[in-house]
């Protein structure tokens, strides 16, 4: 039989993932000789053999991907037979060429190294970093790429013997597993006082910090991408001292638990929704709370019927829960609105008024990240922010254009984007760029993809806000910068993520865009295809009293729009929430149109119909009167107000009359959702195109789920990247690529 020899050239996930030594035993089990190689693109293959045995081979190559490995792009040729080659080889990475090979997400413990993990005759048994190519940290430690050692945060850790044994063998899980590592040759553990005493090390600290937790202590533990503050979500007197000292006076807190029975007993869960906390992501999963879950602390997340938890994903966590007897909260480390702090030196500096006492590890964090938060609508994930497990994410675009552009975001929910080789690339989320802490954070993100690809943009895109720091710092580099609409870059996100060239009708709804004409939308039915789109539909616009100051107090908003929909009539209504000299200060404002921008925000909206249905103004986390609208949800009420969409304009504020006359904040909260999903069906029912949904209001689980059980067309909704403006960056890189 005549024999061959085949190049291949693949990208995508390939790299730290096992691909190479899979490649290996796949050419041991046809009996192929050849080599294969990472280089800064991919891997590249060559292999030789007669054709049976090379039809097997690529057919297990596709068929058998190790777990965490993806292949985007490939593509073979004949190359001249070597006749005197007798090996298959692993050869050292090139890191040569361009780099385009991609980074992948720090990835929770696989079952294997789990089993070792509990498993007495082995070697790694109760090893808090135990790993393998299939889990464990990579985004996290990693400086550039080609992804090995010399370039990560293990480069200083020996191997020992042992380990460089199965890091050297090619049919071993652990082949250039890149964090190998044991208790003979890995990072240590310190447990510490704030005042730097130590207390405990390795085995011990872990012991000891589940004795402090038990003890009611607030305590903060290094995880894969950074700190948690972490106390007995149990018990209510602890829980309110991390809040009053955590300056959080009713933002849930995110929940770890020890398993899926352990979460079963305080939450409703289906099963899409086990499947997604048990996946190896491990994301934190919002799910609605029992009502008999009594063990929880009802400060753990106040005033909602809904808790996001999740699982232990590193070994650390895994080994902590064995000495655990209670359910912990395990928040991000860090000032309100600062990113995750992901050092001690930094933890001591900002939060010794938070934290008691700190685990550490003497392996550095290089690029931290937060955790991946996500619920399910129906069987399908809707993601509400992407970092450790899903972020870096990546995926391929059609487009023959070969410049390396950078996406730099909106300004909430901050991440950045990169587009390189037909790859369009997606950072971890940064967060809100209302800090000093947070925009450095946003310059290191774009360093460190600088560093990663030896990326230089030769196109910035932005947003249209002036004043958006993501748009100070673009205008400010040497670079070409193209500003798109906030909305319209939310639908072509999603045009993007699911390929859609057509005309699409886009409901991008959330709580603060900059318009063209210099209001605030936000509330934007758009007909949109990759060249541009109309405005078909929007809120009524009213007035924002106070500007900003009117997010944070909600009555505001109310205020501003019942004298819009009644005059003076609401004077008597609004009393109610405001003594009389307030109320004649801001309603002077109102006349006088001090202060007070136009908008037409469906978030707002969102936020004047909580406070009639009894929420406190001050709002203090984004999506709070979202989540106080679901848990009145009442699905037997099927009732909606009258609202007219004449023209291009949704006549909402006879509703709001209406909604005073009401009795119940339930059938308030109830009619309200309802109405929104009419609004939403008629106006489909104007334009027979694909729907899409993108923006922070449609991460209301309740709306979105009464609009796919009451709209029949399909409903297109981001599912790989945040619905919030967390995905907006990849709208931005979709148009820059049609520019």
């Amino acid at each position: 039989m005549a024999k061959e020899r085949i190049f291949y050239r693949i990208e995508g996930i390939v790299q730290g993932v096992g691909f190479r030594p899979f490649v290996y035993v796949l050419a041991l089990r046809y009996t192929l000789s050849g080599v294969v190689f990472n280089n800064a693109s991919g891997v590249f293959i060559e292999v030789q053999g007669n054709e049976a045995a090379l039809k097997a081979f690529e057919k297990a190559l596709f068929d058998e991907l190790p777990p965490l490995a993806r292949i985007d792009f490939w593509e073979k040729k004949r190359v001249p037979f070597q006749a005197d080659e007798r090996a298959f080889v692993i050869a050292p990475s090139d890191a040569s060429m361009q780099k385009s090979s991609l980074v992948l997400p720090d990835m929770s413990l696989c079952e294997e190294c789990l089993r070792e993990l509990n498993d007495p005759n082995n070697r790694r048994h109760g090893y808090f970093f135990i790993n393998c190519t299939h889990c464990g940290p990579r985004y996290s430690i990693i400086q550039t790429v080609p992804y090995d050692r010399v370039s990560t945060s293990m480069a200083s850790f020996q191997m020992c013997e042992a380990c460089e044994k199965e890091y050297q063998d090619p049919t071993d899980r652990r082949y250039h597993a890149q964090p190998i590592s044991c208790s003979k040759c890995g990072p240590t553990l310190t447990l510490r006082s704030m005042q730097g005493e130590t207390l405990a090390t390795n085995e011990a600290a872990i012991v000891r910090l589940a004795e402090l937790i038990h003890a009611g202590h607030i305590v903060a533990m290094k995880g894969m991408g950074g700190f948690h503050l972490i106390c007995d979500a149990t018990d209510d007197r602890v829980v309110l001292k991390l809040r009053e000292r955590k300056h959080r006076p009713s933002k849930p807190f995110a929940v770890m638990l020890k398993d899926l029975d352990a979460i079963k007993n305080i939450c409703v869960m289906r099963e899409e929704e086990a499947q997604g906390i048990s996946s190896q992501l491990r994301p934190i999963v919002l799910l609605k709370r029992k009502n008999t879950a009594s063990s929880l602390s009802l400060h753990v997340a106040p005033f909602t019927d809904r808790i996001g938890v999740f699982l232990p994903y590193t070994p650390l966590h895994v080994i902590l829960f064995q000495s655990l007897r209670v359910p912990i909260i395990a928040t991000s480390a860090n000032r309100s609105g600062e990113p995750i702090i992901s050092d001690s030196k930094t933890l001591v500096e900002k939060l010794s008024n938070v934290v008691e006492y700190y685990l550490d590890y003497n392996r550095d964090i290089v690029h931290r990240s937060d955790d991946s938060v996500v619920q399910f609508i129906g069987e399908k994930m809707l993601l509400m922010r992407a970092s450790r497990g899903i972020a870096p994410h990546s995926f391929r675009v059609d487009s023959s254009d070969h410049r390396a552009i950078l996406a730099v975001g909106a300004h909430q929910k901050n991440a950045i984007a990169i587009y390189l080789n037909h790859q369009i690339i997606v950072s971890p989320y940064i967060g809100d760029l209302d800090n000093v802490a947070s925009h450095m954070l946003f310059e290191e993100m774009i360093a460190s993809f600088e560093r990663f690809y030896g990326f230089i943009p030769e196109l910035i895109v932005g947003d249209l806000h002036p004043q958006y720091l993501s748009t100070l710092w673009a205008k400010k580099q040497p670079v070409a910068f193209l500003q798109v609409q906030h909305h319209y870059a939310h639908v072509l996100s999603v045009m993007c993520e699911y390929g859609l060239s057509e005309k699409v009708l886009g409901f991008a709804w959330d709580g603060t865009g900059y318009g063209d004409d210099g209001v605030i939308w936000g509330s934007e039915c758009m007909v949109c295809d990759k060249q541009g789109y109309e405005r078909v539909a929007s809120l009524e616009p009213f007035l924002l009293l106070g500007g900003d100051a009117s997010i944070k107090e909600s009555k505001r908003i109310l205020a501003s729009m019942l004298w819009q929909a009644m005059g003076d009539r609401a004077d008597k209504v609004l009393l109610e929430y405001f003594d009389e000299s307030a109320l004649k200060t801001l309603k002077h404002a109102y006349t006088k149109k001090i202060n007070a921008p136009l908008c037409s925000s469906m978030g707002r909206l969102f936020d004047a119909v909580a406070i009639l249905c009894g929420m406190q103004s001050d709002v203090s986390y984004d999506g709070q009167s979202g989540l106080w609208l679901e848990r009145l949800y009442d699905e037997t009420i099927v009732e909606r107000y009258d609202v007219t969409i004449d023209a291009q304009t949704i006549r909402f504020l006879p509703m709001l009359e209406a909604m005073i006359h009401e009795s119940e904040p339930r059938l308030i909260a109830s009619k309200f959702i309802n109405t929104l999903v009419g609004i939403i069906d008629e106006i489909i029912q104007r334009y027979p195109l694909k729907i899409v949904l993108c923006g922070g209001v449609f991460q209301n689980r309740t709306l979105m789920e009464q609009l796919l059980l009451h709209i029949s067309k399909p409903l297109y909704f981001p599912q790989k990247i945040a619905i919030n403006d967390g995905g907006i960056c990849v709208g931005q890189l979709y148009k820059a690529l049609q520019s």
